[in-house]
């Protein structure tokens, strides 16, 4: 080989949903830069979506929008998540990548983790942002976790603490959204991009990465929302968009709830910043919030269905929900989870965190233990570098 030509290689992520996509697309974008810096030229084939296409990866499949979270609400999306898996298996099997990168997204990628081990023993596997399994200690998955991975990045470190207690490879990098949020605008800039006024009351809400979350939680959400207005007339209500497609969905919603807001696409973090309070579902943007210093009441529900099977069938419960109480295992943040998931309680505390700065203080003030927690910035380009460590010596 010619002393100039980069070492290519080859490498296969494998993601889903909105937060899995965000994930890969930062990650993509270190993995490029690292490996230039390297002399090496790789080329990245993908489960995932727009983001990490956009960010350098040819897709096989599209994951995005096929996510869910509980039992029945998963029904609908088996098939197109078992065509991609297949998909997935074929272009792999066709074309053996040099490394892959497992993103979260817990049972298809243990299925593909699991196959990879059994078919492909040599290829490294990084599994990058592992399932949370931490959170509600299923041993079994710790375990397959731990034997199909090569190495575990973890991103929390209580995560970081449970895994090597159960003896996996694992090493804490610190969570990624600290590298997204350095180049975020402050509240003046961010307002004067969305023509807020400074003593205008904002208020973003944040109902859905997923399919099943428009018909569980926008609803409730919108409701609280006609709450608060009643109280606080003169606030303003934004809504970004996680995927395009729920655009018509969300307006049909604000037609039929009386409810007036303003959808965005595409500027996530500009709305945040610019927001005096988020009322959101929990999830990844819960960090978002609290790393751009914005108070929020969180909040989910599942169908009856799952709720009962999952806690009278499987004794599952569960310490926290967010994120950001999660980090460090106590309440930072006001939570609600199903039957106390009700437009009452939720629109009765966020007028509470609008009207009384002593509460809104308490939040922010635990928001800046949480800033430690998640580490300093440079995570994407630790996690691409770990990886690229794990690349053959060509």
């Amino acid at each position: 080989m010619n002393a100039s030509t980069p070492t290519s290689y080859q490498i296969f992520i494998s993601t889903g949903e909105v937060s899995g996509d965000l994930q890969g697309s930062l990650l993509i974008t270190s993995l490029l830069r690292q490996a230039t810096k390297r002399g090496y030229s790789i080329q990245i084939s993908a489960l995932g979506g727009d983001r990490m296409a956009a960010a350098g990866a040819t897709l096989v499949g599209h994951t995005s929008g096929i996510g869910s979270m509980g039992l029945t609400e998963a029904l609908p999306f088996i098939l197109p998540t078992w065509q991609v898996q297949r998909r997935a298996r074929q272009v792999i099997t066709n074309h053996p990548p040099d490394l892959v990168i497992l993103i979260d997204y817990a049972n298809p990628n243990l299925k593909l983790g699991s196959y990879l081990r059994r078919t492909f023993p040599h290829i490294p596997i990084i599994y990058y942002i592992a399932p949370q399994v931490w959170v509600w200690d299923p041993i079994a998955s710790v375990k397959q976790i731990i034997a199909i991975s090569d190495q575990i990045l973890s991103i929390f470190p209580e995560e970081f603490n449970y895994i090597k207690a159960h003896g996996g490879n694992v090493k804490w990098i610190g969570h990624p959204l600290v590298d997204t949020l350095r180049n975020a605008p402050n509240r003046k800039q961010a307002r004067a991009q969305l023509d807020i006024e400074p003593d205008e009351v904002a208020v973003a809400l944040f109902p859905a990465s997923r399919h099943q979350e428009l018909r569980s939680l926008l609803p409730v959400m919108l409701a609280a929302a006609k709450q608060i207005q009643m109280q606080i007339p003169q606030v303003r209500f934004w809504i970004p968009l996680s995927l395009p497609t729920f655009r018509r969905p969300i307006e049909q919603a604000l037609l039929h709830a009386g409810i007036s807001a303003q959808l965005i696409e595409g500027h996530t973090q500009t709305l945040i910043a610019a927001a005096d309070l988020a009322i959101t579902k929990s999830g990844t943007v819960n960090l978002e919030i609290a790393l751009l210093n914005v108070p929020q009441v969180v909040f989910y529900k599942v169908s009856s269905l799952t709720f009962w099977v999952v806690r009278r069938l499987l004794n599952f419960s569960i310490p926290f929900m967010s994120p950001v109480n999660l980090v460090e295992m106590r309440s930072i943040v006001p939570e609600f989870s199903q039957e106390q998931a009700t437009s009452d309680a939720i629109a009765a505390k966020a007028i509470s965190l609008l009207t009384q700065p002593t509460e809104r203080q308490q939040i922010l003030e635990g928001y800046t233990s949480l800033r430690i927690a998640l580490g300093e910035p440079g995570v994407c380009d630790r996690a691409a570098n770990t990886i690229l460590d794990f690349l053959p010596k060509l």
